[in-house]
Protein backbone atom coordinates (compact mmCIF):
# COMPACT_ATOMS: atom_id res chain seq x y z
CA UNK A 1 0.00 0.00 0.00
CA UNK A 2 2.99 2.48 0.92
CA UNK A 3 4.65 2.05 -2.53
CA UNK A 4 1.71 2.56 -4.56
CA UNK A 5 0.85 5.94 -2.27
CA UNK A 6 4.19 7.17 -3.01
CA UNK A 7 3.65 7.91 -6.70
CA UNK A 8 1.02 10.14 -5.91
CA UNK A 9 2.60 12.86 -4.05
CA UNK A 10 -0.26 13.10 -1.78
CA UNK A 11 -0.95 16.22 0.36
CA UNK A 12 -3.70 14.64 2.43
CA UNK A 13 -5.81 11.59 2.75
CA UNK A 14 -8.93 10.97 4.35
CA UNK A 15 -10.97 7.87 5.85
CA UNK A 16 -14.42 7.12 6.39
CA UNK A 17 -15.60 4.14 7.13
CA UNK A 18 -12.50 2.36 6.66
CA UNK A 19 -11.93 -0.32 9.81
CA UNK A 20 -8.47 -0.88 9.37
CA UNK A 21 -5.14 0.38 10.93
CA UNK A 22 -3.09 2.05 8.77
CA UNK A 23 0.80 1.43 9.87
CA UNK A 24 3.13 4.79 10.38
CA UNK A 25 4.62 4.10 7.00
CA UNK A 26 1.89 5.17 5.54
CA UNK A 27 0.52 7.19 7.79
CA UNK A 28 3.72 9.84 7.25
CA UNK A 29 3.07 9.67 3.53
CA UNK A 30 0.50 12.49 2.80
CA UNK A 31 1.97 15.65 3.61
CA UNK A 32 -0.49 16.88 5.80
CA UNK A 33 -1.38 13.16 7.42
CA UNK A 34 -4.21 11.35 7.40
CA UNK A 35 -7.95 12.13 8.60
CA UNK A 36 -10.42 9.61 9.70
CA UNK A 37 -14.17 10.99 9.94
CA UNK A 38 -15.88 9.05 12.65
CA UNK A 39 -19.92 8.41 13.84
CA UNK A 40 -19.59 9.37 17.25
CA UNK A 41 -17.76 12.02 20.01
CA UNK A 42 -14.61 10.54 20.17
CA UNK A 43 -13.54 9.07 22.83
CA UNK A 44 -16.74 7.33 22.95
CA UNK A 45 -17.67 4.57 20.81
CA UNK A 46 -13.88 3.95 19.21
CA UNK A 47 -13.55 1.36 17.09
CA UNK A 48 -15.46 -0.45 13.59
CA UNK A 49 -19.30 -0.32 14.79
CA UNK A 50 -20.10 3.09 16.66
CA UNK A 51 -23.97 3.81 14.83
CA UNK A 52 -24.17 -0.10 16.18
CA UNK A 53 -23.39 0.64 19.79
CA UNK A 54 -25.83 3.83 19.63
CA UNK A 55 -28.40 1.65 18.51
CA UNK A 56 -27.69 -1.09 21.22
CA UNK A 57 -27.44 1.25 23.90
CA UNK A 58 -30.73 3.47 23.46
CA UNK A 59 -28.83 6.66 23.08
CA UNK A 60 -30.58 9.41 21.72
CA UNK A 61 -28.38 11.04 19.63
CA UNK A 62 -24.61 10.32 18.04
CA UNK A 63 -22.10 12.86 16.78
CA UNK A 64 -19.19 13.18 13.82
CA UNK A 65 -15.45 13.27 14.96
CA UNK A 66 -12.46 14.35 12.68
CA UNK A 67 -9.30 13.05 13.85
CA UNK A 68 -5.86 12.93 13.25
CA UNK A 69 -5.31 9.25 12.13
CA UNK A 70 -2.73 7.67 14.21
CA UNK A 71 -1.40 3.66 14.42
CA UNK A 72 -4.26 3.14 17.06
CA UNK A 73 -7.88 2.85 16.83
CA UNK A 74 -9.99 6.45 16.68
CA UNK A 75 -7.39 7.87 18.99
CA UNK A 76 -5.55 10.49 17.72
CA UNK A 77 -6.07 14.61 18.00
CA UNK A 78 -9.26 15.92 16.89
CA UNK A 79 -9.90 18.40 14.85
CA UNK A 80 -13.59 19.13 14.35
CA UNK A 81 -16.41 17.76 15.91
CA UNK A 82 -19.98 17.82 16.78
CA UNK A 83 -22.87 16.07 18.76
CA UNK A 84 -26.83 15.97 18.11
CA UNK A 85 -27.77 14.22 15.01
CA UNK A 86 -30.85 12.11 16.07
CA UNK A 87 -31.39 8.31 16.39
CA UNK A 88 -35.15 8.05 16.57
CA UNK A 89 -36.82 4.87 17.51
CA UNK A 90 -37.48 3.98 13.77
CA UNK A 91 -33.92 4.67 12.65
CA UNK A 92 -32.82 3.62 9.30
CA UNK A 93 -29.50 4.33 7.54
CA UNK A 94 -31.09 6.29 5.10
CA UNK A 95 -33.20 8.22 7.24
CA UNK A 96 -29.89 8.86 9.68
CA UNK A 97 -27.75 10.05 6.62
CA UNK A 98 -30.57 12.59 5.82
CA UNK A 99 -29.19 14.27 9.20
CA UNK A 100 -25.59 12.62 9.41
CA UNK A 101 -24.36 13.91 6.09
CA UNK A 102 -24.84 17.58 6.36
CA UNK A 103 -22.92 17.66 9.91
CA UNK A 104 -20.76 15.21 8.19
CA UNK A 105 -19.53 17.97 5.59
CA UNK A 106 -19.61 20.98 7.94
CA UNK A 107 -17.30 18.98 10.33
CA UNK A 108 -14.80 17.90 7.89
CA UNK A 109 -14.81 21.51 6.22
CA UNK A 110 -13.53 22.94 9.65
CA UNK A 111 -11.30 20.33 10.26
CA UNK A 112 -9.82 21.08 6.48
CA UNK A 113 -8.94 24.72 7.04
CA UNK A 114 -6.98 23.31 10.41
CA UNK A 115 -5.24 20.71 9.10
CA UNK A 116 -1.82 22.50 7.37
CA UNK A 117 -1.08 23.92 10.96
CA UNK A 118 0.95 20.44 12.51
CA UNK A 119 0.16 21.62 16.06
CA UNK A 120 -4.06 21.59 15.28
CA UNK A 121 -5.69 19.48 16.77
CA UNK A 122 -7.22 18.91 20.83
CA UNK A 123 -5.97 15.48 22.29
CA UNK A 124 -8.74 13.09 23.63
CA UNK A 125 -10.02 12.95 26.58
CA UNK A 126 -9.11 10.20 28.83
CA UNK A 127 -12.40 10.24 30.21
CA UNK A 128 -15.62 8.31 28.94
CA UNK A 129 -13.33 6.03 26.49
CA UNK A 130 -15.76 2.88 25.31
CA UNK A 131 -14.91 0.76 22.23
CA UNK A 132 -17.65 -0.13 19.64
CA UNK A 133 -15.92 -3.65 18.54
CA UNK A 134 -18.37 -5.94 16.01
CA UNK A 135 -21.47 -7.54 17.74
CA UNK A 136 -20.60 -10.72 19.83
CA UNK A 137 -22.92 -13.69 18.87
CA UNK A 138 -24.58 -14.37 21.92
CA UNK A 139 -26.27 -10.92 20.54
CA UNK A 140 -27.91 -12.37 17.98
CA UNK A 141 -30.20 -14.23 20.72
CA UNK A 142 -32.52 -12.36 22.54
CA UNK A 143 -32.14 -12.89 26.30
CA UNK A 144 -35.30 -12.62 28.38
CA UNK A 145 -33.25 -11.75 31.21
CA UNK A 146 -31.85 -8.46 30.14
CA UNK A 147 -34.21 -5.54 30.77
CA UNK A 148 -37.60 -5.19 28.03
CA UNK A 149 -35.70 -1.45 26.94
CA UNK A 150 -32.49 -3.75 26.18
CA UNK A 151 -34.28 -6.19 24.23
CA UNK A 152 -35.92 -3.48 22.19
CA UNK A 153 -33.24 -1.65 21.39
CA UNK A 154 -31.94 -5.37 20.07
CA UNK A 155 -34.28 -5.51 17.35
CA UNK A 156 -33.62 -1.98 16.34
CA UNK A 157 -30.66 -2.76 16.22
CA UNK A 158 -30.54 -5.40 13.53
CA UNK A 159 -33.68 -3.99 12.14
CA UNK A 160 -30.92 -1.06 10.97
CA UNK A 161 -28.27 -3.34 9.75
CA UNK A 162 -31.42 -4.66 7.85
CA UNK A 163 -35.36 -4.91 7.49
CA UNK A 164 -34.91 -8.77 7.48
CA UNK A 165 -32.42 -9.11 9.94
CA UNK A 166 -33.29 -9.79 13.71
CA UNK A 167 -32.47 -11.75 16.95
CA UNK A 168 -33.74 -14.88 18.00
CA UNK A 169 -36.27 -15.75 20.54
CA UNK A 170 -38.15 -19.06 21.65
CA UNK A 171 -41.78 -18.08 22.90
CA UNK A 172 -44.27 -20.60 23.27
CA UNK A 173 -41.99 -23.08 22.14
CA UNK A 174 -41.70 -21.33 19.07
CA UNK A 175 -38.12 -19.88 18.08
CA UNK A 176 -38.90 -16.75 15.83
CA UNK A 177 -37.03 -14.12 14.54
CA UNK A 178 -37.65 -10.92 16.10
CA UNK A 179 -37.91 -8.21 13.20
CA UNK A 180 -39.62 -5.36 15.44
CA UNK A 181 -41.06 -5.01 19.14
CA UNK A 182 -43.01 -2.08 21.01
CA UNK A 183 -42.40 -1.12 24.52
CA UNK A 184 -46.60 -0.17 24.61
CA UNK A 185 -49.07 -3.09 24.64
CA UNK A 186 -50.07 -3.38 21.13
CA UNK A 187 -51.59 -6.27 18.96
CA UNK A 188 -48.79 -8.75 18.64
CA UNK A 189 -46.89 -11.59 20.91
CA UNK A 190 -46.24 -10.38 24.15
CA UNK A 191 -42.91 -11.60 25.69
CA UNK A 192 -41.72 -10.81 29.10
CA UNK A 193 -38.29 -9.60 30.04
CA UNK A 194 -36.60 -8.82 32.93
CA UNK A 195 -38.53 -5.95 34.34
CA UNK A 196 -41.58 -5.86 31.81
CA UNK A 197 -43.12 -7.22 28.49
CA UNK A 198 -42.30 -6.25 25.07
CA UNK A 199 -44.72 -7.36 22.51
CA UNK A 200 -43.61 -8.65 19.32
CA UNK A 201 -44.83 -6.83 16.28
CA UNK A 202 -43.08 -8.26 13.21
CA UNK A 203 -41.62 -12.12 13.64
CA UNK A 204 -40.24 -14.90 11.28
CA UNK A 205 -40.33 -18.59 11.86
CA UNK A 206 -36.75 -19.41 12.63
CA UNK A 207 -36.62 -23.18 10.05
CA UNK A 208 -35.52 -26.07 11.66
CA UNK A 209 -30.97 -26.19 11.76
CA UNK A 210 -31.20 -22.78 11.59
Amino acid sequence: MGAAFHGYGLDLLVCYGFSWRLPRSVLQIPRYGVLNIHSSLLPKYRGPAPVLWAIRNGDPDLGVTVHRMDEEFDTGPVLAQQGGVPLPDDVTPRSLWTDLSPVLREQLSMALDRVRDPSAGEPQSADGVSYAGLLEPEFFAVDTTMTARQVHNQVRTFRFMGPSLGPTATVNGRRLKVLRTSLTPVDGIRLDCADAPVWITASEPVAAGD
